[in-house]
């Protein structure tokens, strides 16, 4: 390849020299060092050095970064350098071998040449040689010796050509070229002038790496002899610890480590787990970083100091605030917003005493999650939420020990570190969602973690030592308490949250769901409105629950319809009528149950209790030619087929009273059957409604078509008490029914009822079955009256 050079220069005053800066070369005196330049100002000044004959001056500059380095950033001190050899490597790359010759230091840069060019002052060698320099040579070439030694494939020429070198300062400069050190350190030996002071810098560092190299043959021979296959690949870790351990250099593992102390100092735990953490802390300081139980150890210690361990600052409770925060996220609630306030002063009178843990308990949709969260924000603290439901492993409330690989803490530690206080407010949401299984019974594990007497000293197994949960607000939910495990029942104080009347959903909707779903669609006030009768309508026939939940979709299902009409620009502003629901939301999903009801005997209304709240179910009997078989259908449970049992039994045993003939009972099959027949139904309280249609069918009259009932009977004729009265009467009011049969026993539980559905229902109250079948079944069971009765 032809080399382009440039025309000619003349040659270059006494005391100026053509300059090449390097990257990351430095060149020593009486060194022979192949170099390769590239840039232009590079490659013109080594043709001129070729053409002419003239030293170059190698001069390393402080930044590599810098493509056209200026004086500033070139160093003071370069070498004087002999062209040996030129090869043109491309059009655009040099390699050159200089040998250096003398020493010399920049005074100032020359303009006007193609090249970099300086004026310099040459630095001379010592003529004479102390004793001092003679004795470090010899010491020098020595170590020098040595050091080839131990280094792999280095040629015996180089150890001749030390020992031929006979100048100290010679010796000094080769020996500094050898060493494999920075290249700021090179440039630190360069810069060197005194020959004793080089000679004594050079001597120390070599004898640093004769160090370095010795130790790593004695580490790699002792580790070679206990590694096995797998312990091989973290040979070179092993190596380079010990020699940053011998060099006194800190690693990264002594940064971590330090940093830990640090945080271990900061955390404020109680003196015996701060002591059992320093202890496994001195453990970790001398353990390998390349072992299996280093990263467990120091994730384990991570955990311990991010613990909210210190003590919590006391806040000051606001009742009044606490009270305008439960109005304003919710409506109703009455009693249930009482006794959360009566909790709060508890709290606030006795920051220190021991609240009692609360267990909301009803359907969903109903706004115990919600509940919770007003409490956290009527006390100023975290909320945390730690869901129960489907967890069937004790692991998951006490955490795994440490032996297991990926072990963690349990959900309650977990919990505490995202809230980052010890005084959180902390939900167990879906605590009757726990099973038992091979694991163990996550709800036996939940005892400690409940009882105030227990708490302070909690231990999950994967912290080892004892943690105060005395602080923490528990507040637990469920749909049936029934579910829960009497022992964690009895470690709870219930709050039932029954579902909502229709006019209570209004509200709710008015208040709350109406803007929160027109946030979520994108949509202002003045662009869509949803007039009083489509709210009500969509209440009445679109939805049927307990809870909120199904209501907010179909909001939301409008709101979406306004939404697509705002976003096309059709219009700006959609107001729905109860008249355009057909329209979005197809037709109504559901009847008044009045409607559906036929006239004809056999036919009763019963009211039951389902966890996503009350619903009316009818109880249908016919009679049909048999042997006197009694039939049940409906996916009827045990207790609901001896309801019926006892029923027809009790119709036999009156028939006198109810103008029954005894025949009537001969060669027929009693059908009892309850619609709904997908649904598994179970429990006393269809008795009552059974008796009725049974005796309906048998005295051929019809049951009034606004009556529901419920109740336990016996085979003594008495009406028992039952549970869900509220949700019952509100499914009763849901379906259109203007008249409720109660067990007597149960009068007292009318008070759960809401006032305004008190005041639009009547309510009779049931010591006996004579006491149904007059109301159900109208004047003609007159003779059946008995003292007392009255219709409410």
């Amino acid at each position: 390849m032809e080399d382009k050079t440039h025309p000619p220069v003349p040659p270059l005053p006494e005391g100026v020299i053509a300059l090449v800066p390097m990257r990351n070369v430095v060149l020593f005196p009486h060194v022979l060092v192949p170099i390769s330049v590239g840039r232009a100002k590079s490659i013109a000044a080594v043709q001129y050095a070729q053409q002419s004959g003239a030293q170059l001056g190698i001069v390393l500059q402080k930044d590599a970064q810098v493509d056209d380095p200026g004086r500033e950033a070139l160093c003071d001190v370069g070498t004087l350098a002999k062209l040996v050899h030129h090869e043109l490597a491309s059009s655009e790359l040099r390699h050159v071998l200089c040998q250096g010759v003398l020493r010399f230091r920049i005074k100032e840069l020359v303009e006007g040449y193609p090249f970099m060019a300086a004026r310099v002052e040459r630095i001379e060698e010592p003529a004479v040689v102390s004793t001092q320099a003679e004795a470090l040579g010899l010491q020098l070439r020595e170590r020098a010796v040595e050091i080839l030694s131990l280094l792999p494939g280095v040629p015996a020429e180089l150890a001749h050509a030390l020992q031929a070198t006979r100048s100290p300062s010679h010796l000094a400069d080769i020996v500094a070229s050898l060493l494999d050190s920075e290249i700021v350190e090179k440039q630190m030996l360069l810069e060197t002038l005194g020959t004793e002071e080089r000679l004594q810098k050079v001597l120390d560092t070599l004898s640093r790496r004769i160090e370095v190299l010795r130790l790593s043959q004695e580490i790699g021979e002792r580790t070679k002899e206990q590694l096995d296959d797998r312990q091989r690949k973290f040979l070179l870790r092993e190596q380079l610890k010990t020699i940053q351990k011998e060099l006194g250099e800190n690693g990264e593992s002594d940064a971590d480590i330090a940093q830990l102390e640090e945080l271990v100092a900061k955390a404020g735990m109680p003196s015996e787990v701060e002591a059992q953490v320093r202890k496994e802390l001195g453990r970790l300081r001398h353990m390998s970083d390349a072992s299996g139980e280093y990263s467990m150890l120091r994730t384990y210690l991570e955990w311990m100091t991010e613990l909210p361990w210190a003590t919590p600052a006391e806040t000051v409770i606001d009742l009044n605030v606490a009270r305008q925060i439960l109005e304003t996220d919710h409506f109703g609630l009455e009693r249930i917003k009482q006794r959360i306030v009566e909790f709060l002063a508890v709290r606030k009178l006795n920051p220190l005493g021991r609240a009692p843990i609360l267990c909301f308990v009803g359907p969903p949709g109903v706004g115990k999650t919600s509940l919770g969260q007003s409490i956290a924000r009527a006390l100023d603290k975290p909320f945390v939420r730690v869901s129960l439901g489907g967890v069937h492993d004790e692991a998951e409330i006490r955490g795994h020990r440490r032996t297991y690989i990926g072990a963690m803490p349990g959900n309650i530690v977990q919990s505490l570190r995202k809230a980052g206080a010890r005084d959180c407010v902390m939900m167990l949401d879906e605590v009757d969602k726990l099973t038992a299984s091979a694991h163990g019974d996550p709800s036996a594990a939940l005892l400690e973690v409940l009882d105030p007497e227990q708490n302070s000293t909690f231990r999950d197994n994967y912290l080892g030592v004892p943690f105060d949960l005395s602080r923490v607000v528990f507040i637990a939910t469920a749909n049936v308490i029934d579910q829960v495990p009497p022992p964690v029942r009895d470690r709870m104080e219930v709050i039932e949250l029954p579902g909502y009347t229709q006019e209570e959903k209004l509200q709710i909707a008015q208040r709350h769901l109406l803007r929160r779903q027109r946030e979520l669609n994108g949509l202002r006030e003045d662009q869509c409105e949803i007039t009083p009768e489509a709210l009500t309508l969509i209440v009445a026939s679109y939805t049927r629950e307990a809870g909120v939940r199904q209501l907010e979709r179909e909001i939301g299902r409008v709101m979406r319809h306004a939404a697509m009409q705002v976003a096309e620009g059709s219009t700006t502003l959609v107001r729905v009528r109860a008249a355009d629901l057909d329209t979005i939301l197809g037709p109504e999903k559901y009847e008044h149950e009045v409607a559906l009801r036929v006239g004809m005997p056999g036919v009763a209304t019963g009211l039951a209790w389902t966890p996503v709240g009350g619903d009316i179910l009818f109880i249908e009997v016919t009679r049909v030619t048999g042997t006197g078989r009694l039939i049940l259908t409906g996916q009827l449970g045990d207790v609901m087929k001896e309801s019926a049992q006892a029923a027809l039994t009790l119709v036999k045993s009156r028939a006198a009273d109810l103008g029954i003939s005894a025949s009537l009972f001969d060669g027929v099959d009693v059908h009892v059957h309850v619609p709904a027949g997908a649904i598994p139904k179970d429990g006393p309280s269809a008795g009552v409604a059974m008796f009725t249609a049974l005796a309906s069918l048998f005295t051929d009259r019809v049951v009034r078509h606004d009556v529901a009932m419920t109740g336990e009977i016996s085979l003594r004729g008495l009406v028992l008490p039952v549970g869900g009265i509220k949700e019952k009467v509100l499914a009763a009011q849901r379906a259109g029914l203007g008249t409720v049969l109660l067990p007597a026993r149960n009068e007292k539980d009318l008070r759960d009822v809401p006032e305004s559905i008190r005041a639009t229902m009547k309510f009779v109250w049931l010591h006996t079955v004579d006491d149904a079948m007059l109301a159900a079944l109208g004047e003609a069971g007159s003779r059946l009256r008995r003292p007392g009765f009255e219709l409410v």
